[in-house]
C-alpha cells in the first residue's frame, strides 16, 4: 500500500491535472479569444467592423462613420474562411489543443494510478507523469503562438471582417485585443508546472530517504564489514 505522503502528493498532482483538463475544455468551447476592430474605406465613408471570435464561432458588428450601426451577426469561423493558409493554421491550433486535452487526461490517469499503487520503476510511475505533463504544456504553448500568428501575421481578422460586410474597399488598419479564452491558457501552463513540481518533490524526498537508509552501511568501518 502507498504511504499517506505519497497518496496526498499524487492526489494533489491529480487535482492539478484535472483542473488543466477543465481549463482546456473552456478554452476550446468559448469564443472570447480575440476582439478586433478592422477599418475599411468605402465610397463616401469609412467602415469599422468589430469582431469577437474564437476557434469555432464569433460575432461581428459594422459601424459607419456617419453613425449607422448594423445589427450584430453570428458567424462560423470555418465557413467564413476561404484562404487555405488561415484555415490550416486555425485547424492546427484546434488539433494542438485537442492533443493537449488528451495529454492532460493521460496525466490525470497516471497521477491517479500512482496515488493508489507503487509503480515506481516503470513508465507508469513519475516518468510517465513528467512526460504527459511536459507534452501538455508544450502543446498549449504552441497553440498560444499559432493563434496570434494567424491573427496578426496572417490577417485572420481582416478576412473575417470582409465576410461580415459588403462593398468594402481598402483596408485602413486593425486593432486586436486578446480575451480571457486566450489568456487562461497561461493557467494551464501553471497547473502543469505545479503538478511537475509536486511529483518532483515527492520523488526527490524518496530518493533522499533511500540514501539516508543506505548511509550507515556505507560509512561503517571496513574492518567491521570484513568481520
Amino acid at each position: 500500500m502507498p504511504s499517506r505522503k505519497k497518496t496526498s502528493m499524487f492526489a494533489s498532482a491529480f487535482c492539478a491535472c484535472v483542473s488543466s483538463f477543465v481549463v482546456i475544455c473552456v478554452v476550446l468551447a468559448t469564443p472570447q479569444w480575440v476582439s478586433s476592430e478592422v477599418r475599411f474605406s468605402r465610397t463616401g465613408s469609412n467602415v469599422t467592423v468589430s469582431l469577437q471570435y474564437g476557434l469555432f464561432r464569433g460575432t461581428c458588428e459594422q459601424f459607419v462613420d456617419a453613425g449607422l450601426q448594423v445589427s450584430k451577426m453570428t458567424f462560423q469561423v470555418a465557413d467564413a474562411l476561404s484562404s487555405s493558409s488561415r484555415r490550416s493554421l486555425n485547424i492546427a491550433t484546434i488539433a494542438v489543443l485537442v492533443l493537449a486535452l488528451l495529454s492532460s487526461l493521460l496525466s490525470a490517469g497516471f497521477t491517479c494510478t500512482n496515488s493508489v499503487s507503487n509503480p515506481y520503476q516503470t513508465f507508469l510511475g513519475p516518468v510517465g507523469v513528467y512526460t504527459w505533463n511536459s507534452m501538455c504544456g508544450a502543446l498549449v504553448l504552441i497553440a498560444m503562438i499559432l493563434f496570434p500568428v494567424n491573427v496578426q501575421g496572417n490577417s485572420l481578422s481582416e478576412e473575417l471582417a470582409q465576410g461580415c460586410s459588403t462593398s468594402l474597399q481598402g483596408h485602413i488598419g486593425s486593432r486586436h485585443s486578446y480575451g480571457y479564452s486566450y489568456w487562461i491558457m497561461l493557467l494551464v501552463l501553471l497547473l502543469n508546472i505545479a503538478s511537475l513540481v509536486i511529483i518532483y518533490l515527492y520523488d526527490h524526498s524518496r530518493y533522499s530517504k533511500k540514501k539516508e537508509q543506505a548511509r550507515p552501511i556505507e560509512d561503517a568501518p571496513k574492518d567491521v564489514i570484513l568481520f
